[in-house]
């Protein structure tokens, strides 16, 4: 994209550096960051625009973006920046030189990064057209998060005409050169401003910035390329996904004719389980024993992911302690997490006579 125009020169004293917001020794990457940023701003086409402001740093971007004019500016100081001739009577050639006070310069290399400012083009030579990317949430139960699925949606989008295959013409016929823009892929616009003429290059509309239009157009798009339909999309949910997290499916977006289809994007939601959740690479539960068998000990099943896995109390367990499964927590690779049982003792709230003589007896041995 080439993006030019004319200004005057300020016969006002000005610290280029200052109005870039940058130190002196600041390099040529600052520079040009620094200008991006503020032209991003202060460009007149955007709302939050200011002609003499944007007139400005482009100004001060001129001489500060080149070697030889800083270095002009930096020796003769703020009479140089305020138009005032330097002492050998040169102005170091800027591109397109001085016509009755004016200046001209390209500022394509500028813009390059943020061209959607102007309505930059995407046709030839320009930045490739490139269709919507496409958002949409799922819900997983716990297990499937921990062992990974498969998915199908079903979307109704814009796909690429299967009748034409995304070109808008009638099949067997040609592509004809595009009157609008000769082929180009673009087309230019001036406008006039209190700075001078402003130019800029956009995608022609006409052929969508290919440079070319169908002799017929396809009967199915009417010459549009694209046509909104079902797209039933497998997806492979990798294990231990978790919540929140996205999958990107590069290209099953919505399709644009002459370009490169959008991404689908796929939020992932969780569904909490009844007993077991997740910490990090360990899935944790709360296993509950007896007083009694946290005294003597026993042999509990614990209900896991995969299944039942009988599990040994050891005498005297405390209260909280953990106990680890080895191997049945979250797929990591090619290895799994651990699965740890929380130990909780249920006490007893009455005790039958049996009971408390029992304990008395163990009090009196000072258990």
């Amino acid at each position: 994209m080439t993006f030019s125009f004319t200004l005057p020169i300020s016969n006002g004293m000005k610290d280029y550096y200052e109005i870039l917001g940058i130190q002196k020794t600041a390099s040529k990457d600052e520079v040009k960051k620094a200008f991006r940023k503020l032209a991003s701003k202060y460009h007149p086409d955007k709302k939050t625009g200011d002609e003499a402001k944007f007139k400005e740093i482009s100004e001060a971007y001129s001489t500060l973006s080149d070697d030889k004019k800083r270095a002009e500016y930096d020796t003769y100081g703020r009479s140089y920046a305020g138009g005032g001739a330097p002492p050998n009577g040169q102005w170091g050639g800027f591109q397109g030189g001085f016509n009755g006070g004016n200046m001209e310069f390209d500022l394509n290399d500028i813009f390059e990064n943020f061209g959607d400012i102007f309505g930059g083009g995407r046709g030839q030579g320009g930045r490739q057209a490139r269709g919507n990317d496409v958002s949409v949430d799922i819900e997983l139960t716990f297990k499937e998060s921990i062992f990974g699925t498969k998915r199908s949606l079903r979307l109704m989008k814009h796909n690429l005409c299967a009748t034409c295959t995304g070109s808008g013409a009638k099949p067997n016929t040609e592509m004809t050169t595009c009157a609008t823009c000769n082929g180009n892929g673009r087309v230019r616009e001036t406008r006039q401003s209190i700075l001078g003429q402003f130019a800029t290059v956009r995608e022609c509309s006409a052929c969508n910035g290919t440079g070319k239009i169908p002799k017929e157009k396809c009967a199915d798009c009417n010459g549009a390329g694209v046509k909104r339909t079902e797209d039933t999309i497998d997806i492979n949910i990798p294990a231990g996904i978790e919540p929140g997290e996205m999958i990107r499916m590069t290209g099953r977006g919505e399709g644009v004719k002459g370009g490169t289809p959008g991404d689908l994007y796929i939020k992932v939601h969780v569904q909490r389980h009844q007993s077991i959740h997740r910490s990090g690479a360990n899935l944790e539960t709360v296993l509950r024993v007896k007083l009694s068998d946290a005294l003597l000990g026993a042999t509990y099943n614990v209900e896991t992911l995969d299944g039942p896995v009988s599990i040994k109390i050891p005498e005297g367990v405390q209260h909280g302690e953990i106990l680890r499964i080895k191997g049945k927590g979250v797929p990591v690779g090619s290895s799994r997490g651990d699965f740890h049982a929380k130990i909780v003792i249920d006490i007893p709230q009455k005790l039958s006579r049996t009971a408390k003589k029992l304990i008395e007896d163990l009090k009196n041995e000072g258990m």
